[in-house]
């Protein structure tokens, strides 16, 4: 099972987070990107953009804060982080 942890945050307090879930045969990549999609759609937000920072953060962690600058329009929080919780 893969799952994915996706929370917003503002001035160090959690807003609202959310487990998404996926048990498909996909990529792991497939994956990520599906439950980004997921999560902003509960969230009411756009996707953003991964930069390279978010990127290379990314693979190194397994965990990614998406800010400001990863949106195009403007977001009420300071960022959001996404975090692998569990992979097959």
């Amino acid at each position: 099972m893969f799952r994915l942890w996706a929370r917003t945050f503002k001035d160090n307090h959690m807003l609202q987070d959310i487990c998404i879930q996926d048990p498909s045969a996909d990529t792991r990549t497939h994956k990520v990107f599906h439950a980004l999609e997921q999560a902003c759609g509960q969230f009411d937000l756009s996707v953003p953009i991964w930069l390279d920072k978010t990127i290379s953060e990314f693979k190194r962690h397994k965990k990614a804060r998406f800010t400001k600058d990863n949106f195009i329009e403007s977001i009420d929080f300071d960022y959001l982080e996404i975090q692998i919780i569990e992979e097959d």
